[in-house]
C-alpha cells in the first residue's frame, strides 16, 4: 500500500483482508465501509511512481508527481517541495483517471433485469420499468454506478438519462466529474412530466457552472426525435454553450425504419436538417456508410464507441472505428448501462473494444494498447469538450489520477515497456487503489472517501426491490 503521511487518525483505516487469491500470494483487500473525509488538501505530492502520462509523448517514466490546487504543478523529478501530504506510490502506476463517454449511469439497480434480449425486446422491458422509477431510485442507482466507476478507476461520465437532478447530486455526494445529459424526446413519446426540451432547458439552468457537474441536453434518437424536437434541442445547445449527446445508428432496424420514413440514413438525415455540428458526441455509430463517416468527421462529431453492449445486444455489426479515426473522427468508449453491459469497468471496455476489432478486422494489430487507452483517456476528454483540461499527467492539467497496483496478479510482471499492455488487457478492476479527482483523494486503499458503500449498497438494493418486484 502507498504510505500517506502524517494522516489524520479517521482518515485511513487499515486494510481488512479477504482472503488470499487461489494460486497467488497476492491478498485481496475488501471493499470497506467509507471513511469519514478530511478537509481538502491543498498540495500532494507522489514520490517514485510509475508515471503513466499520455502526454504528446506517451511517456511512460519512473518518478514522483506534484499536486497543488487540484491541478498537475510537477511531473518527473520534482526535488524536495513542501507538500501538506507525500505519498510513497514506489509500488504503483499512476494513470490519468478514465473517461467513460456513454453511460446511463441511473440504471445500475437493473442490471440483468433484461439479460439475453435483442434490442428491441431489451427496450420493451427497460421503457416498461422507467415508467415506475422515482426521484430517490434514480439517485440510488446513479450513487451505486459512480461507486462502481469509482472503484475502477473512472474520474469522468458522460451520461444521457431523465431525472439527471438526480445524478447530479448522486455526482456530488461522491466526487465524481459527471457530463449529464437530459434525455429529450417527442412530447407524445415519453413517461416524463412536461415538455422534455424545457425540462432540459431548466436542468441546464440549475446545473450549469458547477465544479464536478456539467448539464448538457441529450436528444434520445431518431426513433423518438422528430425533426423539430432535434433541431430545438440544437438550439439548447447552441444557446447554452454546451454538449449535445445522443444515439446513433445503433441497429440496422433503426436504420432502415429512417430511411422508409424520411429516405436517408440517420447520420445524412441529421445532416440535412442541419442538426449536426462541433460539441456532440453519438452513442454506438455501429451502422455507418463512408460517407456517414466522413459527414460526421466534417461536422466534427465526435463517436462513442461501446463494443460490450453492442456485442451483448446482438446489434450485428461492428462500429467502424479504425475507419472513423482515419477519417479524423474522434472516438471515446463508452460502457452504456449496466443492463446493456453488465460492467461499467473502462478496463474491461479497451479489453473487449480492441478485442472486437482485431477479430473483426482479421488485423492483431487493429486497436493496439497504446490507441485502447488513448480512447480511454485523452480521446475521451476531447469528447467531452475537456481535453485541454483532462486526459494526461501533464502540468496544468486537473489532477484526475488512478493507483494501480504493480503487484496485482494481473499486472506482473510489472514492468515500464509492459504497463500500457497491462492496463488494456489484462487489469483488474482489484488492482485500482486509490482514486483522485482535481487532487481531492475519493478513493483509498479500495475505499469510498466520501460515503460508505454499506449506505449507499443499501439504498440501491432497495431501489432494485421496487422496481423488480414491478
Amino acid at each position: 500500500m502507498p504510505q500517506w503521511s502524517q494522516p489524520a487518525p479517521s482518515e485511513i483505516r487499515p486494510l481488512e483482508v479477504a482472503g488470499t487469491a487461489t494460486g497467488t500470494a497476492y491478498t485481496r483487500p475488501r471493499v470497506l465501509p467509507g471513511v469519514t473525509p478530511s478537509a481538502a488538501r491543498r498540495s500532494t505530492v507522489f514520490r517514485g511512481g510509475l508515471l503513466v502520462t499520455q502526454d504528446p509523448s506517451r511517456r511512460v517514466v519512473r518518478g514522483d508527481l506534484l499536486v497543488r490546487d487540484g491541478r498537475v504543478e510537477g511531473v518527473g523529478d520534482v526535488g524536495h517541495v513542501p507538500a501538506d501530504e507525500e505519498v510513497d506510490a514506489s509500488a504503483y502506476a499512476i494513470v490519468p483517471g478514465f473517461v467513460n463517454t456513454h453511460t446511463h449511469v441511473a440504471m445500475s439497480p437493473l442490471r440483468a433485469i433484461a439479460d439475453d434480449r435483442d434490442l428491441s425486446g431489451f427496450l420493451e422491458r427497460l421503457f416498461a420499468v422507467d415508467a415506475r422509477r422515482t426521484e430517490s431510485d434514480v439517485e440510488a442507482g446513479a450513487a451505486q454506478g459512480i461507486a462502481e466507476m469509482l472503484l475502477s478507476g473512472t474520474t469522468s461520465f458522460l451520461d444521457l438519462y431523465y431525472m439527471e437532478d438526480a445524478v447530479a447530486r448522486a455526482v456530488e455526494r461522491l466526487g465524481i466529474r459527471g457530463f449529464l445529459g437530459w434525455a429529450v424526446l417527442d412530447p407524445a413519446l415519453t413517461t416524463q412530466k412536461g415538455i422534455p426540451v424545457e425540462n432540459a432547458r431548466a436542468f441546464i439552468g440549475r446545473w450549469k457552472g458547477r465544479a464536478r457537474v456539467t448539464p448538457l441536453a441529450a436528444p434520445q434518437g431518431v426513433y423518438v426525435c422528430s425533426e423539430e424536437t432535434w433541431l430545438q434541442t440544437r438550439d439548447l445547445a447552441r444557446a447554452t454553450d454546451t454538449l449535445c449527446h445522443f444515439h446513433l445508428s445503433e441497429t440496422r432496424r433503426e436504420v432502415h425504419e429512417l430511411q422508409e420514413k424520411v429516405g436517408d440514413r440517420p447520420a445524412a438525415w441529421l445532416d440535412r436538417i442541419g442538426f449536426l455540428g462541433p460539441g456532440m458526441v453519438a452513442a454506438h455509430g455501429v451502422w455507418l456508410t463512408r460517407r456517414e463517416i466522413e459527414t460526421l468527421a466534417r461536422r466534427k462529431v465526435g463517436i462513442a464507441h461501446c463494443a460490450s453492449s453492442n456485442l451483448k445486444l446482438a446489434v450485428g455489426g461492428v462500429a467502424p472505428v479504425v475507419e472513423l479515426r482515419e477519417a479524423g473522427v474522434r472516438v471515446g468508449l463508452g460502457t452504456d448501462s449496466v443492463a446493456s453491459n453488465n460492467s461499467l469497468s473502462m478496463l474491461r471496455e479497451m479489453h473487449v473494444a480492441g478485442l472486437l476489432q482485431k477479430h473483426h478486422r482479421w488485423d492483431a494489430g487493429a486497436l493496439p494498447a497504446q490507441t485502447l487507452l488513448d480512447l480511454a483517456t485523452v480521446e475521451g476528454a476531447h469528447l467531452v469538450g475537456r481535453g485541454a483540461d483532462l486526459g494526461s499527467l501533464e502540468v496544468g492539467k486537473q489532477a484526475d489520477l488512478v493507483l494501480v497496483r504493480l503487484d496485482h496478479p494481473t499486472l506482473t510482471p510489472a514492468r515500464p515497456e509492459a504497463i500500457v499492455s497491462h492496463l488494456a488487457y489484462s487489469a483488474s478492476e482489484e488492482a485500482v487503489d486509490s482514486v483522485y479527482v482535481a487532487g481531492e483523494c475519493v478513493v483509498r486503499h479500495r475505499t469510498l472517501v466520501r460515503e460508505p458503500w454499506a449506505n449507499i449498497h443499501a439504498a440501491a438494493e432497495q431501489a432494485a426491490d421496487a422496481l423488480w418486484s414491478s
